[in-house]
């Protein structure tokens, strides 16, 4: 297994409760949504990102209302991201990684899964095998094809609907969704994990911004 090491200079997340206090202060500072106020965020070239993990089944009924995701073993993300600058920013949303530490030699880099793929997940069969190794356990690159029915076209609506809906975020805006990882319900590997995202593009100016790695294991991140 490859080993990813970032630098640690640039980690600024911090919970959202004690920035709330801070940007109440600020006139005109817009307002962060209701849902994400105990995530875990990092703000910087006049971008924020924040991100709050899922681990609450009750927060998947609104969305998904029949089958959930979670239950399958798979972790939803409320993700933010608010531009205030006066130039658009573009995301590459299939870059984000979800980053965990199965033991102190063996990290594990999640993509994110498609609404296909979720819906997938969600009505496979376990595969889940408590005999095997945690140190030894391969996360799957992709979920297993099964013929489309009207419960998988109901569930990959669902989580296309929830998901981020733009990569593109216009200058003094927020777009905000979910992101799915299959985290085949080893849920307290998010102890260990980062949310990284890594590819931002201010258009106007051709300019990349720097990566954000975000703590989500942090005291008040979920």
């Amino acid at each position: 297994m490859r080993k990813v090491y970032y630098n640690r200079m640039l980690k600024l997340t911090i919970s959202i409760p004690i920035l709330a206090l801070l940007l109440a202060a600020m006139p005109g500072a817009p307002q962060q949504p209701a849902s994400l106020r105990t995530g875990s965020l990092q703000s910087h070239e006049a971008m924020t990102i924040t991100a709050l993990p899922w681990t609450d089944p009750a927060l998947y009924k609104q969305k998904f209302p029949k089958k959930s995701p979670f239950a399958a073993g798979v972790l939803a993300v409320m993700v933010a991201f608010r531009n205030d600058s006066d130039e658009s920013v573009k995301l590459n949303l299939d870059r984000i990684r979800l980053t965990v530490r199965i033991d102190e030699e063996n990290r594990q880099q999640l993509e994110p899964l498609t609404p296909d793929q979720v819906a997938y997940e969600t009505l496979a069969p376990s595969r889940k095998d408590p005999t095997k190794s945690r140190k030894k356990f391969p996360f799957p690159t992709g979920a297993p094809k099964t013929t489309p029915d009207k419960n998988w076209f109901e569930v990959q609506k669902q989580a296309e609907n929830a998901a981020v809906p733009s990569s593109i975020v216009a200058p003094h805006s927020t777009v905000q969704g979910l992101l799915y990882f299959d985290l085949q319900g080893q849920f307290d590997l998010l102890n260990t994990a980062h949310l990284y995202v890594p590819d931002l593009l201010v258009l106007e100016k051709n300019r990349s911004l720097t990566y954000f790695e975000i703590d989500l294991s942090r005291p008040g991140s979920n």
